[in-house]
């Protein structure tokens, strides 16, 4: 009976070692396996990456290019001849200050007869007169206040109905006095930036985008702001009007360039203007803030070739920053800016 069990106990140590090999065989496929499949995870998720980066590699190309072919390569032709692209008479609103003075001029050096309109009637008479003498064109007032609301647009329907409107500059705008919280904002203030930065642009479209239609060509210039770009805390009234202006732009060159008008959502950032609340350290840096008239001259170039565009070459690499930049950290910035902006502002006020 005792070589039995040997050979019994010998039998299941042979089978217990059978068996332990079979499972260090089966959990060595199982890795095979395994390895096997981590390795294809790997080598789709590096052709993710390699794509991901190719295909950002690629866009930041083509904005620059974009950058050049838009601030640059007009500088080297030709000034376009915007009489005969658009019209003989342009309406620049706002046009006594700022962007609007500026663009106005530059409208005027081109040949251009000018409609001014401000709030500002011995702004309007100098301007006119300066305009009419230095460029020998055509120019006439509009005594507008568009914070009065609707009352005012019957006044300038009339004095714009006998004009071929070849080119509007909706620029008239209102800011906060500096950087504030929402609730910091008067309900006047509330108002105006309603009525003037969006109500004025909406209803000068709406009286003169007719008149174009009818001779299938004009062009309509919106004057928006880089804090479009993403919420801008302590701006936040302002900024929304802004990307109000911006989306309007945009969506009506949708419904209209086929019928040969030509929409442009001009988005400057930071401009040397009195209205505009500017630390004096960026007073300084001219070549991040231009005067002007150094921004409407290159904003004019852009003219007729970009639909959606800052104006200005160093604006428009800051506008790609904002663009690839997320919003919490634009935001945060803004408000560290922004606090800066009130407290200097505050401060000169004491």
């Amino acid at each position: 009976m005792i070589f039995p069990l040997r050979t019994a106990l010998a039998a299941s140590q042979k089978f217990r070692v059978l068996l332990a090999m079979a499972a260090v065989d089966s959990f060595y496929l199982l890795y095979r396996e395994i390895a096997r499949s981590c390795n294809c995870y790997m080598e789709a998720l590096a052709l993710v990456g390699a794509w991901y980066t190719a295909r950002k590699s690629i866009t930041i190309i083509c904005d620059f290019y974009s950058l050049i072919r838009l601030h640059f390569i007009p500088r080297l032709v030709s000034r376009a001849d915007l009489i005969k692209q658009y019209g003989r008479w342009a309406v620049v609103s706002g046009a006594t200050d700022g962007i609007g003075k500026a663009y106005a001029e530059e409208l005027a050096s081109r040949g251009l007869n000018i409609v001014l309109i401000s709030q500002n009637e011995d702004k309007l008479h100098k301007l006119s007169k300066t305009l009419a003498e230095t460029y020998k064109v055509e120019t006439e007032i509009i005594v507008a206040d568009f914070s009065n609301g609707r009352g005012i647009y019957l006044l300038i329907r009339e004095a714009l109905q006998d004009r071929d409107i070849g080119i509007l500059v909706n620029n008239v705008g209102v800011f906060y006095p500096y950087p504030q919280y929402f609730t910091q904002v008067s309900e006047d203030k509330l108002w105006d930036i309603i009525d003037v930065n969006i109500a004025a642009a909406s209803l000068m479209v709406h009286i003169v985008l007719p008149g174009m239609v009818a001779r299938r060509k004009g062009a309509i210039v919106n004057i928006s702001s880089g804090s479009c770009c993403k919420p801008t805390p302590q701006m936040t009234a302002y900024s929304a009007s802004k990307a109000y202006l911006d989306h309007f732009s945009r969506a009506l060159q949708y419904e209209y360039a086929s019928k040969g008008i030509f929409v442009q959502s001009l988005i400057p950032f930071s401009v040397a203007t009195n209205s505009k609340a500017c630390s004096s350290f960026l007073h300084g840096c001219s070549w991040l803030v231009p005067s002007p008239k150094v921004y409407a001259h290159h904003a004019i170039a852009t003219l007729g070739i970009s639909k959606r565009t800052t104006g200005y070459w160093f604006h428009s690499i800051q506008f790609l920053f904002a663009q690839y930049m997320p919003e919490w950290l634009w935001a945060w910035g803004a408000n560290i800016i922004n606090n800066s902006l009130r407290h200097e502002a505050l401060s000169h006020r004491l």
